[in-house]
């Protein structure tokens, strides 16, 4: 099993989630975070002073996927969160030595 983690535009977060619904991923883990890229943030002008905002909103969507299905939920994930503008966001995949549902005990792909 592999875990996904894609960091992406708060705005695309049902885009996404809906992509990864269609092919069958039951959990995902949402966490609003701020970051920066090759964006290093933007200035705003707030009652006449400009200030400099160095960390931009984003959102962090974690799924835990089977191997046969990652290369289609990488392209889903790209596919509904690509605005084709910097910023757009990054995925990061991991490797998931085991996983236990704690209600159950059941472990491995039956736990997600």
């Amino acid at each position: 099993m592999k875990l996904v983690v894609a960091i992406v535009k708060p705005f695309k977060l049902d885009e996404v989630r809906e992509a990864l619904a269609e092919l069958g991923v039951n959990g995902l883990t949402v966490t609003e975070v701020k970051g920066f890229g090759r964006q290093k943030g933007h200035t705003e002008l707030y009652r006449g002073a400009e200030y400099v905002v160095d960390f931009l909103p984003k959102v962090k969507i974690e799924a835990a996927v089977p191997d046969d299905m990652l290369e289609q939920c990488l392209e889903a994930v790209q596919r509904s969160a690509r605005t084709g503008k910097i910023g757009d966001g990054k995925i990061f995949v991991f490797d998931i030595e085991q996983v236990i549902r704690i209600r159950t005990g059941e472990t491995g792909e039956a736990a997600v």
